[in-house]
């Protein structure tokens, strides 16, 4: 099964952050992307661009409309998601409480429903 977990911030987090705690933080994120990828669980994690470099898509009368910034107005705001495939629910949890950012906040899981089954990538 996969799982999609996400995880949430804002501004007013991340500025709450000593400056000196967030070399060892992105070591401690490195180290656990490194050892579940190493497991075959981790498939992907990617930490994402704030709420001001968002922008969200929608198409009128056959043309792209774009508008600045995320379509719902919100504290929060995705800022990393990681996908995971594993045997079950609880071996997931288990992984997304080993997550850093879980000590310090709440991440959420998604299962996956449907998908492709393959890795999306551009063609030349």
């Amino acid at each position: 099964m996969k799982i999609l977990v996400i995880i949430y911030g804002n501004k007013d987090l991340w500025e709450s952050f000593p400056p000196e705690s967030w070399g060892p933080a992105i070591e401690a994120q490195n180290a656990f992307n490194d050892r579940y990828i190493a497991t075959g669980k981790l498939l992907s994690a990617f930490g994402l661009g704030d709420e001001t470099t968002a922008k969200t898509v929608r198409r009128r009368n056959g043309l792209p409309a774009v508008t600045e910034g995320p379509y719902v107005e919100a504290k929060e705001f995705v800022s990393s998601v990681y996908l995971l495939e594993v045997d079950s629910e609880a071996r997931a949890l288990e992984i997304a409480a080993d997550i850093p950012f879980a000590a310090e906040r709440a991440v959420e899981l998604w299962p996956v429903l449907h998908g492709s089954g393959m890795e999306m990538r551009p063609t030349k």
